[in-house]
């Protein structure tokens, strides 16, 4: 888990930043100047169950990976979530008026609200495959990337890459178990009548994974980013923090 405290000495809320499928907490490492100038307190990226240094679970869900975020926090945390793609919908599970969590407002970035059976079936076979082996760092650089929706973005031997990754008696992994991609579909209608913070729905113009229209039969407010993509805090930090200035 990162856990970092801002320069400033306002008493704000603690800002909860929670990573998409495949890559870890380190993913947020680049905000860390943005953070230092506009977020007046202390920052958390913890890595999800199963990903990074995280330990698996037994069985995947959305209200088990908010549980483990949760043991995590001090009791005297009021938070503001930032969650990407897997991380917002962790985001609201752990916003749920049954969770305990005090958790003050949340912002869902990128999540994807519809899934065909024929994706849901993709992500339970990549759940059931065994962990893959590589020979070299730049195979499992190259697969991580892919997996986590990064190529492009970030060179290959940048410390997010770095991060997950394990080397193992001379061989290479990714650092997330296989079977986090069994979680399944959220149900966004229901995690939504479950909380009473203010939340957001945001995504990149550009997001393949989800639209405008989709997002608006939620009734919350939708925020989009022009230009971007699904990895938009990867491509523009400012302009995805920027979504957090209400709950500063």
């Amino acid at each position: 888990m990162v856990d970092e405290t801002g320069g400033h000495t306002g008493r704000g809320s603690v800002l909860l930043l929670l990573h998409g499928m495949g890559t870890t907490g380190d993913v947020w490492l680049p905000w860390a100047p943005y953070l230092e100038r506009h977020w007046p307190g202390r920052w958390l990226a913890p890595d999800l169950a199963g990903h990074g240094w995280a330990p698996p679970l037994p069985s995947y869900s959305f209200a088990g990976l908010a549980r483990q975020v949760a043991r995590a926090l001090a009791p005297d945390d009021r938070l503001v979530v930032l969650g990407h793609s897997l991380g917002g919908v962790v985001g609201l599970a752990l916003a749920a008026r049954d969770a305990g969590a005090p958790v003050d407002a949340v912002v869902g970035l990128g999540i994807k609200a519809l899934w065909s059976p024929t994706e849901l079936t993709r992500a339970a076979e990549v759940a059931a495959r065994p962990v893959s082996w590589f020979a070299t760092r730049t195979e499992a650089a190259r697969r991580y990337l892919r997996v986590a929706g990064l190529t492009g973005l970030v060179a290959p031997d940048h410390p997010v890459v770095e991060a997950g990754l394990r080397q193992v008696d001379g061989r290479w992994r990714l650092a997330m178990d296989p079977a986090a991609f069994a979680v399944g579909e959220p149900d966004l209608a229901a995690l939504l009548a479950a909380t009473d913070v203010p939340v957001v729905l945001a995504r990149g113009e550009n997001d393949p994974m989800v639209t405008d229209e989709q997002l608006k039969e939620y009734g919350v407010p939708v925020a989009t980013l022009p230009g971007l993509g699904h990895n938009a805090h990867v491509e523009d930090p400012a302009a995805v923090l920027a979504l957090l200035d209400p709950y500063r």
